[in-house]
């Protein structure tokens, strides 16, 4: 699939069929994730690949209630490892790169599980210490997206776009541009 048509027809699912995904596919779409770029090559993401039933919806509770998380065949949780960041950054690395790093691979996910067939959603909105708990995560690894991934039940029409000329600035911030 070409890259541009990836990112343009990829949408967010939230209703997934009960369509298994193979474990080739699974390792192609975390393989896609760990070539995202990341501050000094530091890699500071972990990966929780969640099939089991109960955890899923444990999550989806989490995550606000978000019950269709819990529908999908399999969840990733994007971590983020707060110490290997910091090691090459300290505080900027633990608070800021992390946080881009795991961004990163989290639009991988998404483009090549689109690129696959299957449907995904960025999930922010969630408790993270319950995540944290539900997924039993070590100090230091912080919980950044959920992930469900499965065979879309849904088609969704593409969401309106902000043009160019309105968020795009040549050498310094347009002020008409703020709103």
């Amino acid at each position: 699939m070409d890259v541009f048509e990836c990112i343009k027809g990829r949408r967010s699912i939230r209703a997934f069929k009960p369509d298994p995904i193979s474990e080739e596919d699974l390792r192609k779409i975390l393989d896609a994730a760990i070539h995202a770029p990341s501050a000094g090559n530091l890699q500071s993401w972990e990966f929780i690949v969640v099939r089991d039933k109960e955890r899923k919806l444990q999550l989806a509770r989490a995550a606000l209630n978000q019950m269709f998380i819990a529908e999908a065949p399999v969840v990733i949780v994007v971590c983020a490892n707060l110490e290997r960041s910091g090691r090459g950054y300290g505080e900027r690395g633990r608070t800021l790169y992390c946080i881009q790093d795991t961004a990163a691979a989290t639009q991988n996910i998404l483009l090549a599980a689109y690129a696959l067939g299957y449907g995904t959603c960025w999930v922010g909105a969630f408790r993270e210490d319950q995540a944290r708990k539900i997924l039993k995560l070590p100090h230091g690894i912080r919980p950044v997206a959920i992930i469900p991934v499965g065979r879309p039940a849904e088609s969704p029409a593409p969401r309106p776009r902000m043009s160019l000329d309105r968020v795009v600035h040549y050498e310094t911030f347009r002020e008409e541009a703020k709103t």
